[in-house]
């Protein structure tokens, strides 16, 4: 009867020792210092459902670059992607071929961004929602925005591609997830600049001044600035991007805001002489938010760190874990990398 209480402290000690280990996420990953092959390898049965949402953008590259995206995540095998698209389109002409890839039906595209009314995807039934939206795209209806917020605040899952950063300017909840924005009026009362110095020094900085730059589309190189985040880690320090533009100027509420890399305009005609945020991470009530301001045109959406980066952000986004791994032709600080991209068969 003696050893009794031994055998009690011994199941204490033990229920202890599990519970401390299943600790996951990568703000708990800061504190213990690794993560289990069991937190980067989950068992999932179901496919993680993604949906895309487009129509209007200043970049005319959009109906393909939807197309590239979704045979992106198609590729993987983890995703089931669907789009949906406003019946009224901006800037669709130049990439007309890739427009009824999508399977959304007839649109009818317009000289000028205008209202779709009648847009109104069911967001609940994905894990996560991506959007290819750009600048002066129409607004979306009350109802739809308030289904979104509904969504992420319960939640969901949000990935923001580029010049998706310009949109709605307006609607505050919006520029809530997705910490910072570029044009569209905005200005120091929307939220401050963010941006790492030449010395490494974060800084928010709410002074007085226009929002969204850039100098000309080249290769330029990304700073990883946090890198045991599940998105980065494995991610060499730094890298180059193919032929993009680097986004200056950003600003916005950077509320729950993590920026995990930045960027750096080396082209000679550079807006600023810092280091600008290009990925960045959002917690908006339950939800999570992939912020990534590359994707410029096809051949920036070829790079090899934009798709693998794009890839590990949208899984993150839905899930919270990355299994995608990085891949062997991942760009260095030498080289950048690209594949040329070739639509698959069954998608044509």
């Amino acid at each position: 009867m003696k050893i009794l209480p031994y055998i009690v402290i011994y199941f204490l000690a033990l229920t202890v020792s599990m519970a401390s280990s299943t600790k996951t996420g990568w703000k708990d990953k800061l504190e213990t210092g690794k993560e289990t092959q069991a937190q980067k390898e989950p068992e999932r049965n179901a496919p993680i459902k993604a949906l895309i949402v487009d129509g209007q953008n200043n970049h005319e590259v959009w109906p393909k670059s939807t197309i590239m995206m979704k045979q992106y995540l198609d590729e993987t095998g983890l995703f089931q992607v669907d789009i949906y698209r406003t019946k009224v389109t901006w800037k669709g002409d130049r990439e007309k071929e890739y427009l009824p890839l999508a399977g959304v039906g007839e649109t009818e595209d317009l000289e000028k961004p205008q209202h779709d009314p009648g847009f109104t995807p069911e967001f609940k039934n994905y894990d996560v929602v991506i959007s290819n939206f750009g600048w002066q795209a129409a607004n979306w209806p009350e109802k739809t925005q308030k289904a979104l917020e509904e969504y992420m605040y319960s939640g969901g899952g949000f990935v923001s591609v580029h010049a998706a950063n310009n949109s709605f300017p307006d609607w505050l909840e919006y520029n809530k997830m997705i910490g910072l924005g570029g044009w569209g009026d905005r200005d120091e009362k929307d939220g401050p600049y963010v941006y790492y110095t030449n010395e490494g020094e974060l800084v928010r900085d709410p002074s007085p001044g226009t929002c969204g730059s850039h100098g000309p589309a080249h290769i330029f190189p990304i700073t990883v600035r946090v890198k045991d985040h599940p998105i980065t880690e494995g991610m060499p320090e730094e890298w180059l991007t193919t032929k993009d533009e680097c986004y200056a100027q950003l600003r916005g509420p950077a509320e729950n805001m993590t920026v995990l890399a930045t960027g750096k305009d080396v082209s000679g005609k550079a807006p600023t002489d810092r280091h600008e945020p290009m990925l960045m991470v959002v917690d908006y009530g339950k939800g999570r938010v992939f912020h990534t301001t590359l994707g410029h045109d096809d051949y920036s959406i070829e790079s090899v760190g934009f798709i693998t980066s794009f890839l590990r952000g949208t899984e993150w986004a839905a899930t919270g874990e990355v299994t995608v791994p990085i891949p062997h032709d991942f760009p260095t600080a030498e080289n950048s990398t690209r594949r040329e991209f070739e639509l698959k068969a069954d998608k044509q």
